[in-house]
C-alpha cells in the first residue's frame, strides 16, 4: 500500500508536500480502516482552493508514468509546474509497503512527458538509478536484468526505465524481485476517478470504454444494479431494454419503461458510476475520488464510506462533507485537514487526546483541529 507519497515543483506546491499515511495512533476501533501499520481509508478536508485536487493528481502522476493502457488525460498536461518552480522540474517521491517489504520510487520531470530522473530502492537498497542531467546509462541491478541494455541514450525521454525493465524481464524468485512485482502491480491497479458536472473522468484501470449502462449488463449485474439503488436511497425497478444504440437499462413504472439516463437525477448518475467501478474491484489497489460525495445525501455519502471501507482495497477520498467525520465510520487518524503547507491527519492537530466518543465534527467546526505544530 502507499505510505508517504511527497511531491514538490508540481501546479500548487512550490514546496516539498507530504501525505503520511502512516499509523501511529493504536485506536481500538474502526481499526478496519488501518491495514500493515497503514491507513487503508483515508479522507481528506481542506477548503476550496487548498490543493486537493491537485493532489489526486499528483499521486496518479504515477500511472500515466508506468502504466501503458493509461490515457494521459488533458488536465495532466496543463500548468504542470509549478509558477514559481526554479528548478525546471517536479518531483515524486512514494513510499509502499507490502507485506515485511518498503519500496521507494522517485522521479523528476520536466513535464508530463519528459523524464529526467527515476530511483528505485527496495528495503534500504537503491537498485535502478537514472539521472540524464548526467548520463543516460542507467544502473539496473534486480535480479534478472543482467542482460537488458542499460544505455537510454537512443530512447525517447518518455521512456521509463521501470517500465522497460518490467516488459523485458524475466524474474527469478526471490524477495527484491517479488516486490518489484508487488509495486508494479499496484501502479496498474491504481484508479482515480470523479463525477462532475462537467463530466465524469478517471485514470488508471482500464474500463475498456465501455457505457455504464451496457457494462452492467455485460456483467449480468442488472439486479445487483436495482437493490445497491434501493439500498442507497433511490427506490426503482430496473428492465433491460433494447436502445436506439443497442442494449441499455430503462427504470420500470408498472410496464412503463424511461431509459435510466434520460431522468436519473445526477447524483443517481453518479451512483451509476460508483458501481460502475465497483464492479471491477477485484483489480484496484488504490481508489481514489475527488469530492466523492459532491451530489450526494450526507446518508448516502456515509454509506458510500462504508462500502468502501470493507473493500481490499486501499482508499482516498477527498470531500468538504463534514458529517462523515465521525468515529462511528472511521477513526480520527484516517481524517486528514489540508490546507497550502500541508495535510495532516486529526490527532496531530490538536493537543488533546481524541476519544471514541468525541464528536469529531463538531470538534472541526469550532476550530479545535488547528494546532499549527506537532509536538515532538
Amino acid at each position: 500500500m502507499l505510505k508517504i507519497f511527497e511531491v514538490c515543483g508540481f501546479r500548487g506546491f512550490e514546496d516539498n508536500f507530504i501525505l503520511d499515511l502512516t499509523q501511529r495512533k493504536n485506536y481500538e476501533f474502526n481499526d478496519e480502516a488501518v491495514s500493515n501499520g497503514v491507513i487503508k481509508t483515508s479522507i481528506i478536508y481542506g477548503k476550496n482552493g487548498t490543493g486537493k485536487s491537485n493532489l489526486t493528481h499528483a499521486i496518479f502522476d504515477l500511472v500515466s508514468q508506468l502504466s501503458e493502457a493509461a490515457k494521459l488525460a488533458s488536465f495532466f498536461s496543463k500548468n504542470y509546474l509549478n509558477a514559481k518552480n526554479s528548478k525546471g522540474v517536479a518531483s515524486f517521491k512514494y513510499h509502499f509497503k507490502f507485506g515485511e517489504d518498503e519500496v521507494i520510487y522517485s522521479y523528476d520531470k520536466k513535464s508530463a512527458r519528459k523524464i529526467v530522473m527515476e530511483s528505485l530502492d527496495i528495503n534500504g537498497v537503491n537498485y535502478v538509478k537514472i539521472d540524464r542531467r548526467v548520463s543516460n546509462v542507467a544502473k539496473i541491478e534486480i535480479p534478472g536484468t543482467e542482460n537488458l541494455n542499460n544505455d537510454f541514450t537512443e530512447a525517447e525521454d518518455s521512456v521509463s526505465v521501470i517500465s522497460y525493465i518490467n516488459n523485458n524481464t524475466i524474474f527469478p524468485e526471490g524477495r527484491v524481485t517479488s516486490a518489484f512485482r508487488k509495486f508494479t502491480a499496484y501502479v496498474k491497479g491504481m484508479l482515480f476517478f470523479r463525477s462532475l458536472l462537467e463530466g465524469n473522468s478517471y485514470i488508471g484501470v482500464e474500463a475498456t470504454g465501455k457505457k455504464i449502462c451496457e457494462d452492467i449488463l455485460e456483467h449480468n449485474n442488472i439486479e445487483e444494479f436495482e437493490n445497491f439503488l434501493n439500498a442507497n436511497g433511490v427506490e426503482c425497478k430496473l428492465k433491460e431494454i433494447n436502445g436506439q444504440n443497442g442494449k441499455d437499462i430503462a427504470f420500470d413504472f408498472d410496464g412503463i419503461t424511461i431509459p435510466f439516463y434520460e431522468i436519473a437525477s445526477t447524483g443517481t448518475k453518479s451512483l451509476g458510476l460508483f458501481f460502475f467501478w465497483m464492479q471491477r474491484m477485484e483489480q484496484i489497489s488504490l481508489i481514489c475520488i475527488d469530492e466523492f460525495d459532491a451530489f450526494y445525501h450526507h446518508e448516502l455519502s456515509e454509506a458510500l464510506v462504508r462500502i468502501l471501507k470493507e473493500s481490499p482495497a486501499q482508499v482516498i477520498l477527498t470531500t468538504h462533507n463534514t458529517s462523515v467525520m465521525s468515529n462511528d465510520i472511521l477513526r480520527p487518524d484516517c481524517y486528514f485537514v489540508m490546507d497550502h503547507r500541508n495535510v495532516k491527519a486529526l490527532p496531530y492537530l490538536t493537543d488533546k487526546e481524541i476519544r471514541v466518543a468525541h464528536n469529531l465534527e463538531k470538534i472541526y467546526k469550532a476550530g479545535g483541529f488547528k494546532k499549527k505544530e506537532e509536538k515532538s
